[in-house]
C-alpha cells in the first residue's frame, strides 16, 4: 500500500484509522456554506472560508468567498471527492469539494424519499435515509403535509458497493424526518444513528444475527410545554448528529430548544446525557415564548452574549474538531424555515460559535473568543450552514 516518492511513502487522502484521525494536525481553516436564496437578496449563494486558528490576526474571521455562477442555488450540504476510504490508494486525491452533493440511485426499487446516506464497507451496506418532498418542506412545515404522507420515515438498506435497495426499515411514529445518519467510526462495527427532527428523537440502527437489520429509539427529547406559541408544545427538532472519532461521544443540536447536547455512548444501546449549552432557541430570556413546568411556573433559558452579539436562531449544523476538544456551531436550516421560525435569521444573518468540550468527563462551553457574524458580510447579512476542515472530519471520512 503506497506509492515510494523519493525516501518517503506516499499515500492516499486522509488517515489509515480513525483513531489515526484524532492526532492529526489542529483545524486552522473551516468552509462553510452560506445562502443568499430566499433572503430577499439577489446574490448568488457563496462558500466562505473562515479563520480558525487562535493564532492568527484573522481569527474567527472570513478570509474568502467563492461565490456561486447563479442566483438561487440554495447551497446545502457537502462532501470530497476522496476521503480516508481512499487513505491506501496513492492515486487519490482530496481535491474538491463538491457543492452539493446528492444521493445516486440505481435503475430499479428506488425509496420515494431521499436525503443522507453512510456506508460501512466492511459489512458490504450503505444505509440512507428520507426527508420529504420538495413541494412540502419549500413551502415551510406544515402538520398538514405530514398527515398526506409528504415527509420520510423510513430508512433504506442497500448492498455495498452494489446499490440494490435490499431493505426497508420503518420507523413508525417516533421516526417521522430521519435526516443525519452516522454509523460509528471503527469499520468492524455494525450499528449507527440517526437523527429524526420532526419526532426528535434519535435512533439507533444495527444488524442482527440473520444478516437483517432492525432499529430502536436511544434518545428521546420531550416537547416542551409552551405559552404564547402556535402549539401547546414545543418540539426540540434536532436538526444535525455528529459521532466523535473514537465513537466515546454523540453530539445533536436541538434548533427550536436552543440547546446542545453530549451524550457518552461507549455503550451504544444506553447513551447517557454528560453535556449541554444553550445557545439559542425560541425560549431564551428575552424572547415571546416561555416553557412551563409541571407545578406550572414558566422559565427560559439563559443564553451568553458573544461579545455584545444576542445569539439569534438556534443550533442547527455542527463539526467537531479531529482531537475531539472543538465543536463548531452555525444556525440555519433552510432559508423557508429559517424565515417560518427565525425571521430575525433571515433579516440579520447567521453566526458561527464554538464549543470547548471535556472530553474526561464530559461538558460544553462557550467559547467567548470566537464569533463570526455572517450578518456582517460585504453584501448583506446571508445564512450559513454546513462546515467542512480542507483535510476531511467525522461526518465525511469512512475507513475501510
Amino acid at each position: 500500500m503506497g506509492e515510494e516518492i523519493g525516501c518517503c511513502k506516499r499515500t492516499g487522502p486522509g488517515y489509515a484509522t480513525p483513531l489515526e484521525a484524532m492526532s492529526g494536525p489542529k483545524e486552522a481553516l473551516l468552509y462553510v456554506t452560506c445562502v443568499y436564496n430566499g433572503t430577499g437578496r439577489e446574490k448568488p449563494d457563496f462558500l466562505a472560508t473562515v479563520d480558525v486558528d487562535p493564532n492568527s490576526p484573522t481569527y474567527s474571521k472570513v478570509i474568502h468567498r467563492l461565490s456561486m455562477p447563479y442566483i438561487g442555488d440554495e447551497l446545502h450540504h457537502s462532501g470530497w471527492n476522496a476521503c480516508s476510504s481512499c487513505h491506501g490508494d496513492p492515486s487519490a486525491d482530496r481535491r474538491f469539494l463538491v457543492l452539493p452533493s446528492f444521493l445516486w440511485e440505481k435503475p430499479g426499487h428506488s425509496p420515494i424519499f431521499g436525503y443522507d446516506f453512510w456506508y460501512q464497507p466492511r459489512h458490504k451496506t450503505m444505509i440512507s435515509s428520507s426527508f420529504g418532498a420538495p413541494t412540502a418542506f419549500t413551502q415551510g412545515f406544515h402538520l398538514q403535509h405530514v398527515a398526506e404522507g409528504l415527509y420520510g420515515r423510513y430508512l433504506h438498506v442497500y448492498s455495498w458497493p452494489d446499490g440494490e435497495l435490499k431493505q426497508t426499515l420503518d420507523l413508525g411514529g417516533t421516526g417521522f424526518m430521519p435526516l443525519e445518519i452516522r454509523f460509528l467510526h471503527d469499520p468492524s462495527k455494525d450499528t449507527g444513528y440517526v437523527r429524526c427532527a420532526l419526532t426528535s428523537n434519535i435512533v439507533r440502527f444495527f444488524k442482527t444475527e440473520d444478516g437483517s437489520w432492525s432499529h430502536q429509539v436511544a434518545i428521546s427529547v420531550k416537547p416542551l410545554k409552551v405559552q404564547n406559541w402556535i402549539l401547546k408544545e414545543l418540539p426540540g427538532f434536532i436538526t444535525d448528529i455528529l459521532i466523535s472519532l473514537d465513537d466515546r461521544f454523540l453530539y445533536f443540536a436541538n434548533w427550536l430548544h436552543g440547546d446542545i447536547r453530549q451524550y457518552n455512548i461507549e455503550d451504544p444501546r444506553n447513551p447517557v446525557l454528560v453535556g449541554q449549552v444553550w445557545v439559542g432557541g425560541l425560549i431564551q430570556k428575552g424572547s415571546p415564548l416561555a416553557a412551563m413546568t409541571e407545578d406550572g411556573k414558566t422559565w427560559q433559558s439563559d443564553v451568553l452574549e458573544i461579545q455584545g452579539h444576542r445569539l439569534r436562531g438556534g443550533p442547527q449544523m455542527i463539526q467537531l474538531s479531529l482531537d475531539g476538544k472543538r465543536l463548531y456551531v452555525t444556525n440555519s436550516v433552510f432559508s423557508t424555515m429559517d424565515r417560518q421560525f427565525y425571521p430575525e435569521l433571515v433579516e440579520k444573518g447567521s453566526h458561527m460559535l464554538q464549543i470547548d468540550i471535556d472530553t474526561e468527563k464530559g461538558g460544553l462551553k462557550i467559547n467567548p473568543n470566537f464569533f463570526v457574524d455572517f450578518g456582517a458580510e460585504p453584501d448583506g447579512p446571508c445564512l450559513a450552514h454546513e462546515m467542512r476542515y480542507p483535510g476531511g472530519d467525522c461526518s465525511s471520512d469512512i475507513w475501510i
